[in-house]
């Protein structure tokens, strides 16, 4: 059934920590209900506004590095595509900054 998909353990883990990430922010929402505040984000947002939000940027950082992948082996003179651990954490990073500051 999953066979068109390429499930490499970094895809598997992203993945993963979304789903934690779903499950603990339902958690957390029933035992504290949100309320809307202003961060540095041009609107006024909700704990649930800043998740997906920030969900949607760590997928563009994502498909922009696996996409600038080879261009960045080139340019750097590399032996190999850098790993996608580095867009990962750089994804996580940024999900946790509008998360916190948002």
């Amino acid at each position: 059934m999953l066979d068109w998909m390429v499930w490499t353990t970094p895809v598997a883990v992203f993945f993963c920590c979304i789903a934690l990430m779903l499950v603990g922010m339902t958690l957390w929402e029933i035992k504290s209900p949100t309320v809307m505040r202003k961060g540095f984000l041009p609107i006024a947002t909700t704990r649930g506004d800043r998740l997906f939000i920030g969900l949607l940027t760590a997928a563009y950082i994502n498909l922009a590095f696996v996409g600038s992948a080879g261009w960045l082996a080139e340019v750097l003179k590399l032996g190999s595509e850098p790993s996608v651990w580095i867009s990962f954490v750089l994804s996580m990073g940024a999900l946790a900054l509008i998360m916190r500051r948002g």
